[in-house]
Parts: structure tokens; C-alpha cells; sequence
């Protein structure tokens, strides 16, 4: 957690994870101090946003025709996708984009893991600002956040769908050390990961993390022109390395402070 403050103002910004595993006690320390003082939370999407994802997701998803995932994946990648498919339900890849088929696969590593969106920072704030009846704000909607998927290109889908299935026989372990790391406040590590993920697809990075971090970073300095206190929190790989908002809000000439 990150903290950006002037004489009137206070916007902590907090690295998430988006499913943790039942029981994770994250709300302690700092971050206990950033709920209580917080006079309103700002997500990636506000609550009736994240309700209706799993609606958009499927308006979206759908391809213009069917492709089977053989003409789409061979080799390794094909033997990973099917490996981890058959470790629940099919996930109906023939009729699906690309990118859709990616974000399930995600999904499916993320159950295996043992970790679920229930036990998320995102769904506990929100059960804790709604309690207290503090406004939830949020950056993004659905469809918008889902829409960043279906605009990247055909070929960066493929490559972002290849790497995926190629990687997932690992990817168990490597969510269980990523939230390892994000448990620790280990940004050194977190970026190490992240970085690994996505920075051999340029497009997908600018558009899924860069693009968004400029936002985000440009909100927190329109907001800093107002009085109160805001507790932002988004997931953690964009607030690390040198385009995470933090960096971006400190390049704008603002000093932001690890708070935790």
C-alpha cells in the first residue's frame, strides 16, 4: 500500500488480489488504519459493475464462427489446455474467442489453486465499506474492462492464448507464488512475475496494464485537488515497476510513500 497526501487530502492506494485463499488475513496493520479513515473506496469496477461481468462476458466471448482448439493450439499448448480442461467442466473453447478461452483458463488455475474471488481484497472492502455505509466508487465497467480483451488484435490473442496453454501445468504454482509474494509485500518479486507474464506481448501489456495505469494515476491527481481521504484499490501487478501508478503519480511531481 502506497500513500499520496497534502494538507487536506490522503488517497491510500492499495495493491490487491482479485481471489485469495478462505481465511487470508489481509485487512490488518496500515491497511485496517486506511478502512477505517477512508472516506470512500475506489475499485477497478464498483459493485453493480462486477455483478454484471459474468453477463457482459458472455455477450462478448462468443466467436463469429466456430474454431476447434486444435486449429488454434498444437504441441505443448494444446496438451496443457487439455490437461488443465480436464480438471473441471469444458470450457466450450470452440465457440469462443481467444481471449475468452484465456480468461477461463485463468479462472479454472485460479479454483485449482485453491483461491476464490469471495475471499478477495475487492469483496471484502466492499462488505466493510457497505457496512459502514461509505460510498464505492469505481474506475472502469464491465463491458469497458472486458472490451480491452476483445480489441487487442488476432494475433496478440493467439500469442496471449498459446502462452497461457503453454504455461499450464505451471500456473498453479506460479499463482500460489505470486500470492506468496503479494502476502509478503514482496514488490521486487510481484514485478519479477508479472513482468515475466506479459512484457513479451507489447500490445497486451499497453492496453491491459500501461493504458489503465495512466488513468488511474491521472484520477489521483485531479482527486488530490479535493479534501478527504480515499482508499483506492486496484490489483497489485499495477502499482509495481516503472509504469505502476505509484511511479506514474511520483513522475507527475507528487511524493507517494510505501504505507505498508
Amino acid at each position: 500500500m502506497w500513500l499520496v497526501s497534502d494538507a487536506d487530502t490522503s488517497i491510500y492506494i492499495l495493491g490487491t488480489m482479485h481471489a485469495l485463499p478462505r481465511g487470508t488475513d489481509w485487512a490488518g496493520g496500515r491497511v485496517a488504519q486506511a478502512i477505517d479513515a477512508a472516506d470512500e473506496l475506489m475499485l477497478e469496477l464498483p459493485p453493480a459493475e462486477l455483478a454484471s461481468a459474468g453477463e457482459v462476458f458472455r455477450t462478448l466471448a462468443p466467436r463469429n464462427g466456430p474454431l476447434a482448439i486444435e486449429a488454434r493450439l498444437s504441441g505443448k499448448a494444446l496438451t496443457g489446455f487439455r490437461a488443465l480442461e480436464a480438471s473441471g467442466r469444458s470450457f466450450g473453447e470452440d465457440g469462443l474467442d481467444d481471449w475468452a478461452v484465456m480468461v477461463l483458463m485463468g479462472q479454472r488455475v485460479a479454483q485449482n489453486a485453491g483461491l476464490s474471488p469471495s475471499d478477495g481484497v475487492e469483496a471484502g472492502l466492499t462488505a466493510k465499506f457497505e457496512a459502514a455505509g461509505k460510498p464505492i466508487g469505481g474506475f472502469e465497467t464491465a463491458r469497458g474492462q472486458l472490451m480491452l480483451f476483445e480489441k487487442l488484435d488476432p494475433q496478440t490473442q493467439r500469442v496471449l492464448l498459446t502462452r497461457a496453454a503453454e504455461e499450464a501445468s505451471d500456473a498453479v504454482k506460479q499463482v500460489r507464488t505470486l500470492t506468496a509474494a503479494w502476502g509478503r509485500g514482496d514488490i521486487h518479486a510481484l514485478e519479477k512475475v508479472i513482468n515475466e507474464d506479459i512484457d513479451s506481448v507489447p500490445a497486451a501489456r499497453e492496453a491491459i496494464i500501461t493504458d489503465r495505469n495512466r488513468r488511474w494515476s491521472a484520477w489521483v491527481r485531479r482527486r488530490m485537488e479535493q479534501p478527504g481521504t480515499v482508499l483506492v484499490a486496484v490489483g497489485a501487478g499495477h502499482l509495481v515497476g516503472s509504469d505502476g501508478v505509484p511511479a506514474m503519480i511520483e513522475a507527475g511531481g507528487m511524493t507517494v510513500t510505501r504505507a505498508q
